[in-house]
């Protein structure tokens, strides 16, 4: 009787207006299915695995599967979501990133970590400005060139001066000045191999130039990941200073929307088609191929105007364009010749299709 009484009392407080309590605390996924009763919140499957790795912080308990004494219900009623939203996260900088279910583990569990356990945003915690926060000295270790093996690496971030360096064991100088204004940086952990590993993008004469590293520590590569983007805040509230903040955050870093391998014919559309790895970048309008996923630059890049500028997507070949493969098609219509790719299914040429759509009607 109490089992299912209990049980009854504490789904209704999951789905209580007002509580935060119908989203995951944590990565914020809709109709959370577990709690923890020693931090009084409701939370998802995902997020449960990384605090049950917590225990002197969190206990967690299935709300339909486990049994849930009266003290405990009382407990949850009195806390919540959104009394530790209030606690937890309130001095979250506006440069860092909160993770969503669909991010990479390491992300989510330093959130999880740097809330919980290190009490990063309470309100009695220091918040340190941009410029400081994006400054940060140590050591990642690089892919090195034929993408054999991973090196240890200098890395210099200042905000202040608008610059990341990184240097080799050997040299003195800096083998590379990254300028603040086009660094980005995202987790690429299934095309760089690594539970911590981190693409970093940047402009070096006219080109993408793409760094990939990592770091044995999850908390010092997320730490790095916040102190980029703390720094490109920066860069962007003193360059833009008039800017709303709601369409500063989505600039700090982006990742690709989508990437994966397709076949590419050349200019003249007689050559022969070959794989290349695409990487389509919506907020600069490019989709980039590479020969392979982890080269340092791009063989090319397309950049992608608007409909009425031009451009289109469709699912047919143009005229006198033959193929002898019985595979799914994509031209991709520009103002100066047209670009032919090959998918391997219907299920990804709907993928690119819509991703190349969205793109295309972008204001």
């Amino acid at each position: 009787m109490d089992y299912d009484h209990n049980k009854a009392l504490l789904l209704e407080l999951q789905r209580a207006a007002g509580t935060g309590n119908d989203r995951c605390a944590d990565c914020g996924d809709p109709d959370p299915e577990w709690a923890s009763y020693k931090l009084g919140i409701f939370i998802c499957l995902n997020c449960s695995g990384i605090h049950r790795n917590l225990p002197e912080i969190s206990r967690v308990k299935s709300l339909r599967l486990d049994f849930w004494e009266s003290n405990l219900i009382e407990f949850m009623r009195n806390h919540g979501n959104l009394w530790a939203k209030a606690k937890y996260e309130a001095k979250v900088p506006p440069y860092y990133y909160i993770p969503k279910s669909h991010d990479c583990l390491v992300l989510r569990q330093q959130w999880i970590r740097a809330k919980y356990e290190r009490g990063e945003f309470l309100d009695t915690g220091v918040c340190h400005d941009p410029c400081s926060a994006g400054s940060r000295e140590g050591c990642l270790w690089k892919l090195g060139k034929g993408r054999r093996h991973f090196q240890k690496r200098q890395f210099l971030l200042s905000a202040k001066e608008g610059l990341m360096k990184y240097y080799t064991k050997e040299s003195k100088a800096p083998k590379a000045v990254i300028s603040i204004e086009t660094l980005n940086a995202m987790f690429q952990v299934e095309k760089i191999g690594h539970n911590h590993g981190l693409q970093i993008t940047y402009i070096t004469d006219g080109q993408t130039r793409n760094l990939f590293v990592y770091h044995e520590s999850g908390k010092e590569i997320v730490d790095w990941f916040n102190a980029i983007r703390a720094a490109r805040y920066h860069y962007l509230r003193t360059t833009f200073p008039n800017v709303p903040e709601p369409e500063l955050i989505p600039r700090i870093t982006r990742r690709f929307v989508k990437e994966g391998y397709m076949e590419k014919t050349g200019p003249k559309q007689k050559e022969a088609f070959k794989v290349r790895w695409f990487c389509l970048d919506s907020q600069e309008r490019n989709l980039l191929y590479f020969k392979n996923p982890l080269d340092a630059f791009a063989q090319g890049q397309v950049f992608i105007g608007r409909r009425d500028e031009g451009y289109e997507v469709r699912d047919d070949l143009p005229q006198k364009v033959w193929v002898k493969k019985k595979k799914p098609v994509i031209t991709l219509v520009t103002p100066a010749r047209e670009f032919v790719f090959i998918c391997d299914n219907d299920r990804q040429q709907k993928e690119w299709m819509d991703a190349l759509n969205g793109v295309i009607t972008q204001l």
